[in-house]
């Protein structure tokens, strides 16, 4: 909502109503330029050929794998094994990043991976993995996994992965790679989003290690009623591998998943000797690669417990490599932490027994799997849910701030991304798009100003000074500087509500530059929430799911703006803000009119009457 605060006031400027200083009135009074993109209206034959190039799988990077599953797949329980499936999760990105590079690939890393369902004997598995973005020497590959089956012809998601390959040339040099083009809506949004995941994982280690920091002096050691206690040192594993040939790639290192199976077979037999059971994986949590091994190493995988909750455990892994019988030291490959559940006959988790750390390490290991815990909630909370599924403001604390920052731009760059936006208005040469999906109408008005990117971005991001410019905007106090790139304001708006008081912002407010070109300037906004500013009883508070804007440079000094807003009905009720700042800006504007017929979206959307009953009174 607040992110089009500007451009109201820039129409409003068009008309001669108010005043505003000379820095700024060279960003808004410059000339309007007409837009250089084409409207988002598009024909059938164009649209049933991008679904049909959707479908299909025409990405010249996607690798298609099916996989029947054996006996000598699966586990005891008649299953396919997590470790086999990682193997074949990794072989079939490792095939799509080296269709792209025209080069052999090394796995870097993995992203936190959820296991929603098992797969067993008989079934078939169907792995989908293609190139999203392809950066200097590493590229991001999504995957996707589901199982078919061939009885009864029922499909089902599994999970849904990203990995990060890097291009290796002779004697293990890095490869430049060449862009990546998206062609559909779907590949399009993965391309922007990735460097958003790029960024979440350049940062995850620092993040990580500064939360547990935070976390685990406060973390109280877990008592249950009637609970079996079982000695940490029980559960630890210790096994040796040797790499051979058929472990290893072309250029003789080691496949990354063949380690991660190794990995979740000592975990599963750590967890095992906690609960004397048949655990099964839910999740792996994301892990980075941090050196290669070579065919004729020796590699030694630790596991043990780290901590039992309720009804998960956490196993963590250590895995280490050296190059002949007699040596000393060891190189550090990777370490990973895996959560385990214990199902009963229903496939409802079981009650696990407590474990008692050791003193020195094992306490301290015992108290980063609780903070960890906390954070892989919080992370699956915010990154995993639907828009749909998230909360107009979110609380937000140090141990999901990275999180919520994702989202916040993931969000906006995702509908902005949108390919089924239809112009509804045209006036001035300023364009109104509307989009009506999932319950929630959103717009987009597009133009080009006269101004360079870098300085438009630089004004658009600065709340503090946009009550200079607009007359609607009253203050915005900078709550706190999270990092470079992402503040939290409190903003106060001299809009009045329907209750008759001025409302009031806490907004998250997250700018991006491009990662690369013919990436746009992002600023981002969304509601959060904060225990040191309650809401008042002197204004109202508002709130915003998801808006701001993108710029992109179209010469040194001009640029294309969207600026972009979601509304939802809240509750499933028709009702919307009376005072909705989007909602005058189309008015002020003249973009839409008292019983305006040309938004058709609005007629049947449950927030539309109380738009189309807004303009009405007006």
């Amino acid at each position: 909502m607040l992110s089009f605060f500007w451009l109201r006031c820039l129409l409003k400027m068009v008309k001669g109503n108010i005043v505003v200083p000379e820095d700024i009135l060279s960003f808004c009074c410059n000339g309007l330029q007409g837009s250089t993109s084409p409207p988002c209206t598009r024909d059938t034959g164009e649209q049933q050929e991008e679904a049909v190039g959707a479908m299909g799988g025409h990405s010249p990077t996607e690798v298609q794998m099916s996989q029947l599953v054996l006996p000598c797949h699966s586990n005891q329980h008649g299953e396919l094994s997590a470790g086999q499936l990682l193997k074949w999760i990794d072989t079939a990105a490792c095939l799509s990043a080296e269709r792209h590079a025209g080069c052999p690939c090394v796995t870097a890393s993995m992203d936190d991976i959820y296991f929603e369902h098992t797969i067993s004997v008989g079934q078939v598995v169907n792995i989908k993995a293609k190139v999203n973005r392809a950066f200097n020497s590493s590229m991001e590959v999504g995957i996707q996994v589901s199982y078919e089956d061939l009885c009864s012809g029922k499909h089902c998601n599994i999970c849904k992965a990203y990995a990060t390959f890097v291009a290796q040339g002779p004697l293990g040099t890095k490869v430049k790679l060449k862009p990546l083009t998206p062609q559909t809506e779907e590949e399009k949004i993965e391309h922007s989003i990735a460097a958003e995941r790029r960024r979440m994982r350049l940062v995850h280690k620092d993040t990580l290690k500064d939360l547990l920091t935070r976390s685990t002096s406060n973390t109280e050691m877990e008592t249950r009623d009637g609970s079996a206690v079982v000695p940490a040192e029980k559960t630890r594993v210790e096994s040796v591998e040797l790499v051979l040939p058929p472990h290893a790639n072309h250029q003789g290192n080691t496949f990354g998943g063949q380690i991660m199976a190794w990995m979740e077979n000592v975990a599963t037999i750590a967890a095992s000797r906690l609960c004397h059971a048949h655990p099964t994986l839910r999740a792996i949590e994301m892990f980075h690669f941090r050196g290669p091994s070579q065919v004729g190493d020796r590699l030694v995988l630790k596991a043990i417990v780290n901590n039992a909750f309720k009804n998960s455990m956490e196993v963590g892994v250590c895995t280490e490599a050296y190059d002949q019988e007699m040596s000393v030291s060891r190189r550090h490959i990777n370490s990973a932490f895996m959560t385990f559940v214990v199902l009963d006959e229903e496939g409802r988790p079981r009650t696990l027994p407590m474990v008692m750390p050791q003193p020195g390490d094992g306490e301290r290991r015992y108290r980063e799997a609780s903070a960890r815990k906390k954070i892989r909630l919080d992370r699956k909370y915010v990154v995993s849910c639907k828009q749909t599924e998230v909360p107009l403001s979110v609380p937000w604390d140090q141990s999901n701030k990275v999180y919520l920052s994702y989202n916040n731009v993931s969000a906006l760059k995702t509908l902005v991304a949108k390919a089924n936006w239809v112009l509804a208005r045209e006036k001035e040469k300023v364009q109104i798009y509307t989009l009506e999906e999932d319950k929630f109408l959103s717009f987009r008005i597009e133009m080009s100003v006269h101004i360079a990117a870098s300085q438009a971005f630089s004004l658009l991001s600065d709340l503090r000074r946009r009550h200079e410019w607009d007359s609607h905007y009253e203050s915005a106090e900078l709550v706190q500087q999270v990092d470079e790139d992402d503040a939290i304001y409190h903003v106060l708006s001299q809009t009045l509500s329907c209750e008759n008081k001025p409302q009031d912002f806490v907004i998250l407010a997250s700018r991006r530059k491009p990662c690369s070109r013919g990436d746009p300037y992002v600023v981002a906004f969304r509601s959060v929430t904060l225990p040191t500013h309650p809401a008042s009883t002197n204004y109202t508070r508002g709130e915003t799911l998801c808006s701001g804007f993108c710029v992109w440079p179209e010469s040194e000094e001009m640029s294309k703006v969207r600026a972009v807003a979601m509304l939802c009905a809240a509750g499933g009720s028709a009702s919307v803000p009376s005072c909705d700042p989007l909602l005058l800006l189309i008015i002020t504007g003249g973009l839409l009119q008292p019983g305006d017929a040309r938004v058709p979206q609005l007629c049947h959307h449950q927030c539309g009457g109380a738009v189309l009953q807004l303009l009405c009174h007006l």
